[in-house]
């Protein structure tokens, strides 16, 4: 039988366990030889240390690049988390006689780990993967928290923003998780975009993480902008409602179009029988700048380099669709926008850094679209496309034609301007 029972903070935060079986000293003072006064992570090395989640080395180092194993990740989330722990006899053979035995005993009980995510065995000491690290704070603030438990399942069908969501290097069952660590801002990718997955992480990292960790199992998965719009996104597939929460919207048709799902993933056919149309997502950036977006989306999009201009008076928006040709000619650059029905997607291409970085197929910008071969007679091509939304002041309505619904009636949707 299970048996609940509340770990007790202040022993845990005394346990004495040598992470990585190195001898390991109390820190006289918060300082090592190889973490210098202007380290990125001395703040948090320094708080750690000071809330002994960590130990200096006997020979005065703190090795922030020492990278961690999962027996010390499991050991210092059960030294942090206010997470229950339910007892269960589910454990691995290979930790038996393992120093970190009872923090991973812990952290399973605590929800961090699934022991069936390791039918092979846990293999303690060996690296912790930014995947796993994802995987396990996402999950230990689910099984505290109703909100973190739902953001996980909003977001399995969501746009991840980081590299490998298209260049490859993520798999479907990673998008909650990631979704979770990204939108609350425990983690964040590199600046190549990536987010990397299969790398180690450093102890100098850990401790960063776990600051943040501690502030974010106090709160609630509504309260971060970010996790909301990839919630959003994964359930409807745009963000407008989350990006944009201070303005009133309305979808309206003669049928009541009430979420951009109505419309997103169904297939239409283009103008004068030049193909097949399928809208896809639509992304609301909310950038200060080209360098400064205030969701983090905007980077998956805007760089310096962006095409389009960015400022206060307008929302840059970008729409991801396929579009199946029925023969190699007629979608040239002028056809295009003529083509695909409704005023909101008949989109321009775009340049921008970005591109690169995430892997981004982009309507081509300039040049004529059969010379490039963009689009190909019966072959499917998902892209991204921009448009813009006004914001405007004043009384007034910005917004488009989006799509048809049921008897073939004409949906719009729109967002009315604030004073």
């Amino acid at each position: 039988m299970k048996k609940m029972w509340i770990r007790l903070v202040a022993g845990a935060l005394c346990m004495g366990a040598a992470l990585g079986g190195v001898e390991l000293v109390e820190a006289a003072k918060a300082s090592f030889n190889d973490v210098p006064a202007n380290h990125w992570a001395k703040a948090s090395i320094e708080g750690a240390l000071a809330k002994g989640y960590f130990k200096g080395y006997a020979d005065g180092t703190f090795r922030p690049q020492a990278h961690i194993t999962r027996a010390e990740f499991a050991v210092l989330l059960s030294r942090i988390s206010s997470n229950v722990v339910e007892n269960d006899s589910s454990t691995f053979a290979d930790i038996a006689d393992h120093w970190g035995r009872s923090g991973i005993e812990q952290s399973i009980g605590m929800g961090f780990l699934t022991p069936s995510d390791y039918s092979g065995g846990f293999k303690p000491d060996e690296a912790l993967t930014r995947r796993e690290m994802a995987k396990w704070m996402a999950s230990g603030l689910a099984a505290q928290n109703e909100g973190f438990k739902q953001a996980l399942s909003d977001t399995k069908d969501t746009l991840v923003p980081v590299a490998e969501y298209y260049k490859g290097g993520l798999n479907p069952s990673d998008y909650p998780y990631l979704s979770v660590a990204l939108g609350t801002g425990l983690m964040t990718g590199y600046l190549d975009g990536t987010f990397g997955p299969t790398q180690p992480t450093t102890r100098a990292e850990v401790a960063v993480i776990l600051s943040r960790y501690q502030q974010v199992q106090l709160k609630e998965a509504s309260d971060y902008q970010d996790l909301e719009e990839m919630r959003e996104v994964g359930l409807t597939g745009t963000n407008l409602l989350s990006a944009t929460p201070h303005v009133y919207h309305t979808i309206h048709g003669s049928n009541k179009i009430t979420s951009f799902d109505s419309f997103a993933n169904k297939p239409y056919a283009m103008l004068y029988n030049r193909g097949t149309m399928t809208v896809h997502r639509m992304i609301v950036v909310d950038a200060v700048s080209k360098s400064e977006s205030k969701n983090l989306y905007g980077k998956m999009f805007i760089s310096s380099d962006f095409t389009f201009p960015v400022h206060a008076l307008v929302y840059n928006v970008f729409l991801e669709a396929t579009v199946i040709p029925n023969d190699n000619t007629s979608l040239t650059n002028a056809a295009f926008p003529n083509s695909t029905l409704y005023n909101f997607t008949a989109g321009n291409g775009f340049n921008s850094e970005a591109i690169t970085r995430f892997g981004l197929t982009v309507l081509p910008a300039r040049g004529h679209f059969i010379k490039t071969g963009f689009f190909k007679k019966d072959v499917p091509r998902r892209f991204w496309m921009h448009r813009f939304l006004n914001r405007g002041i004043g009384d007034g309505v910005n917004g488009s034609d989006m799509g048809r619904i049921g008897n073939g009636t004409l949906a719009s949707w729109s967002i009315p301007y604030t004073r």
